[in-house]
C-alpha cells in the first residue's frame, strides 16, 4: 500500500441547457471508476461537479419557456444529478456556477489578471442580429469557414479543420435563431492576452498532458498566441463584470472557475481548508477532446496569472459513435440518460464502457449488438454464474453451509488475488479495459475449476468434497466482485451481502492492519471502528488470540455491535481471506432473529441470481448471429434478467 494520497477530480461541467445522453456518460461513469478506486486504495478523494449554467442559450430557452433562468437552471439541476445517481456517478459535491462563491473567484481571477497587466480592451467588430435585438454568441451564428471553406460552422472554431477565428470572418453568416444575416457592429471587449504566458504555456502543456495532445496544442505556439475575448455584451445571463455596465463574464471564463466554487462549496460543509491551492493535493481535470484548448490553454493561463495552482494532469477522452457512426436523433442512436434508465439497467453500460475505454483520445463506439453479447457472455454468464450455480447447489442440497478450503482451493485463490496488482495498476492508469480483461482472466480460472471438479455430479457421491468445491467457487466470485466494485458498486453490494457482508472487506485491493492480512485484537478492533456500519460478520484468524470466545463479547463490548457470522457455521477467515466453516468453539449467533433475517435475505439472492443464470445460460447456449429483431428480443430479455437481478 502506498501513502496515503489526497486528491481532487473533477469532470467537465454539464450544460444546464440540454439533459444528459450517453455521449455524456462516457466522461462521467470513467471518472467514476478512477474516482470509487482511489477511494478503495484508501486515499482522500474528492469528486467536484456542478451544472454549467449562464449564456445566451440559457437565457433564450428560459425566456421561450416563459420562466427565470434562475428556474430553469434549478429544474436543469434536479435532473441532471438525478440521472448521474441513478447511473451510480457518486459526486462528493454537485454544485452550480450560479452561485455566490464562483461570483466571487471569478472576480477575484479577473482582478488578479488585471492587476498583472493581462487584461486588455480592444473594439472589435461584432455580429449583431437586428431581429432578435442583440450581439450573437459564438453558437448563435453559422456560416463558411474562412479558413477551409467548410459550410455550416460555428462562429468560433472549425469542426472540419480545428482552426479558430472570431464570428466576424465567417463567410455568409446567419443568426441560428432567426435564420435572418447578421450586420457588423463595433463594441469594445475585453481581452485576457495569453502572449505574455507563451513561454510559461510552452512549458506546461507537455508536463501536465499527453503527448498527443500536447503534439495538437503546440502547433499554436509557431505563432504569437492570439488574445482571448473574456465579455460579452448584454443582454446575457451570468456574472456582470466589476467596473463594466452591461458587460459580462464569457461562459468560458466562469464555468471552469466553478470547478474551485463547487471545491470551495464542499471544503466550507465538511470543515476543510483550502484544497485547491493545497501543494500536498493533486489535482486531476477528466475532458472531452472537444474543449482541449479552453482546460489546457486558456486555463492554465488565467489560473497562473492569478497565482492560483494548476492542474496535475487534464486526462482526455474521445466521443461515442453509436454502431461506428455519430449519434444521431434520426436513426435513434442518439438517446438521453433516462431513456436507458427506463429501459435498461445502468450495472450493464457501465462495465460496457469500462470493456472500451483505455485511457486514450480514440473514439469510443457503442455496438449496439457487440454490447448486449459482451455483457451476457462476461458480466452474467462468465462471472455472475459463478455465484449463481455454486450458491444454488450449496443452498439446495448442502443445506447453505459452506466447507474448508482443499489445498487446490487455496491455490486458486491465490491465483487470483495475485492479480490484485495488476488490475490495481490499470485502474490507476485509467485503462479500464485492461481491468476487465485480467477480472475475467481471473473468472476464467474459476469457471474452469468449476467446470473440472463437476460439482453437480460429486454433491451426488460426496456431499463435503462438493461443499469444498463450493465454498472455493463462492469464495472466487466473491474476489471478483471485489475487483469489479469500481465499474459496479452496487453489484459488488449484492455480493458482498450473499455473504452477509454490509460492507466489502476490500482486502484483495486495500489492505488489512497488521502484516499480510494478520491482525492483533488491538489493530483489528481500530480499523473496525472507522467502518461507519457494522459489518455483520466475526473476523478470525487461525492459530492467534482473537480465535476466542471472548472476541465476539469483545466487539459487543467496545463497539456496541452484535457479533455473529452471515450464515450458520460460517466466518471469514482473515489468514485465509475469506469465508470458511467456523472451528468448533467459535461464538457464531448472540441473537436468533439477527441469524434468521440476514439467513432471508441470502437466500433471496441466491434465488435471484440462480434465476438470471438459467436464464443466461440458456441464451449463450443458443446465440449465433443476430438480426435487427433478434436483437431487440435479447436487449428486452436482459433487461428482464437484471430487473429480477435487482
Amino acid at each position: 500500500m502506498s501513502e496515503k494520497r489526497k486528491i481532487v477530480v473533477t469532470s467537465a461541467l454539464p450544460y444546464a441547457n440540454g439533459d444528459i445522453h450517453l455521449g455524456h456518460l462516457v466522461e462521467y461513469i470513467q471518472t467514476d471508476f478512477w474516482v470509487r478506486f482511489q477511494k478503495m486504495r484508501g486515499h482522500d478523494c474528492v469528486y467536484i461537479c456542478a451544472d454549467d449554467t449562464h449564456g445566451t442559450p440559457i437565457m433564450i430557452r428560459a425566456r421561450k419557456e416563459g420562466i427565470t433562468p434562475e428556474q430553469l437552471i434549478a429544474r436543469s439541476h434536479e435532473t441532471h444529478l438525478k440521472d448521474f445517481t441513478d447511473f451510480q456517478v457518486a459526486f462528493d459535491n454537485y454544485y452550480t456556477t450560479n452561485s455566490p462563491e464562483n461570483k466571487e473567484l471569478s472576480e477575484r481571477i479577473y482582478s488578479a489578471a488585471e492587476k498583472q497587466g493581462f487584461i486588455t480592451k480592444k473594439t472589435t467588430p461584432q455580429l449583431y442580429c437586428e431581429h432578435c435585438k442583440m450581439f450573437l454568441p459564438d453558437r448563435f451564428v453559422k456560416g463558411t469557414c474562412p479558413k477551409c471553406g467548410a459550410p455550416n460552422q460555428y462562429g468560433d472554431s472549425c469542426d472540419h479543420c480545428g482552426a479558430t477565428y472570431g464570428a466576424e470572418e465567417l463567410g455568409s453568416p446567419k443568426c441560428t435563431t432567426c435564420g435572418g444575416t447578421p450586420v457588423v457592429k463595433d463594441s469594445e471587449h475585453l481581452y485576457f492576452e495569453l502572449e505574455p504566458q507563451h513561454d510559461y504555456l510552452e512549458k506546461w502543456i507537455p508536463g501536465h498532458t499527453t503527448s498527443d495532445v500536447s503534439n495538437k496544442l503546440l502547433e499554436w505556439f509557431k505563432e504569437p498566441l492570439r488574445g482571448w475575448c473574456i465579455s460579452r455584451d448584454a443582454p446575457y445571463f451570468g456574472f456582470e463584470i466589476p467596473g463594466y455596465k452591461d458587460k459580462f463574464f464569457y461562459v468560458w471564463v466562469d464555468a471552469p472557475i466553478g470547478y474551485i466554487a463547487s471545491l470551495k462549496n464542499w471544503c466550507d460543509r465538511n470543515g476543510k481548508g483550502d484544497l485547491w491551492n493545497d501543494e500536498s493535493v493533486e489535482l486531476y481535470h477528466f475532458i472531452g477532446k472537444d474543449i482541449i484548448r479552453f482546460h489546457c490553454l486558456f486555463w492554465p493561463g488565467m489560473l497562473h496569472a492569478a497565482g492560483f495552482k494548476g492542474p496535475d494532469k487534464v486526462f482526455v477522452h474521445g466521443f461515442l459513435t453509436v454502431n461506428g457512426e455519430k449519434m444521431s436523433k434520426s436513426k435513434g442512436t442518439f438517446v438521453n440518460a433516462r431513456t436507458y434508465l427506463d429501459n435498461l439497467p445502468p450495472e450493464a453500460l457501465r462495465y460496457y464502457y469500462a470493456a472500451k475505454l483505455g485511457g486514450t483520445t480514440d473514439d469510443m463506439d457503442l455496438n449496439l449488438q457487440d454490447f448486449v453479447q459482451r455483457v451476457n457472455s462476461d458480466l452474467v454468464g462468465k462471472i455472475t454464474n459463478i455465484a449463481s450455480r455454486s450458491a444454488q447447489m450449496l443452498q439446495k442440497k448442502s443445506d447453505g453451509r459452506l466447507g474448508k478450503l482443499d489445498d487446490e482451493g487455496v491455490e486458486l485463490l491465490a491465483k487470483i488475488r495475485a492479480a490484485s496488482e495488476t488490475i490495481a495498476q490499470y485502474y490507476e492508469d485509467r485503462r479500464f479495459n485492461l481491468a476487465v480483461v485480467e477480472i475475467c482472466k481471473c473468472a476464467d480460472l474459476a469457471n474452469e475449476y468449476f467446470d473440472r471438479k463437476e460439482p453437480w455430479k460429486l454433491i451426488k457421491t460426496d456431499v463435503e468434497s462438493a461443499r469444498t468445491v463450493l465454498t472455493t467457487a463462492l469464495n472466487a466470485f466473491r474476489i471478483l466482485a471485489i475487483y469489479l466494485k469500481p465499474i459496479l458498486p452496487v453489484y459488488a453490494d449484492k455480493a458482498m451481502k450473499l455473504f452477509g457482508e454490509e460492507i466489502a472487506v476490500n482486502a484483495e485491493i486495500t489492505y488489512l492492519p497488521g502484516k499480510s492480512g494478520h491482525a492483533d485484537r488491538d489493530g483489528l478492533m481500530n480499523w473496525l471502528r472507522g467502518f461507519e456500519k457494522a459489518p455483520k460478520m466475526i473476523f478470525v484468524n487461525h492459530g492467534e488470540d482473537s480465535v476466542t470466545d471472548s472476541f465476539a463479547e469483545y466487539i459487543m463490548q467496545n463497539l456496541g455491535w452484535n457479533a455473529f457470522a452471515p450464515f450458520s457455521g460460517t466466518v471469514f477467515d482473515l489468514a485465509e481471506g475469506c469465508f470458511v466453516e467456523a472451528p468448533e468453539g467459535i461464538p457464531i449467533v448472540k441473537k436468533s432473529t439477527q441469524r434468521s433475517q440476514g439467513g432471508s435475505e441470502a437466500a433471496e439472492l441466491y434465488t435471484k441470481l440462480c434465476a438470471a443464470g438459467d436464464s443466461i445460460a440458456r441464451l449463450i447456449r443458443e446465440s449465433r448471429g443476430y438480426s435487427n429483431k433478434e436483437l431487440r428480443s435479447l436487449t428486452k430479455e436482459l433487461e428482464n434478467i437484471f430487473k429480477r437481478y435487482r
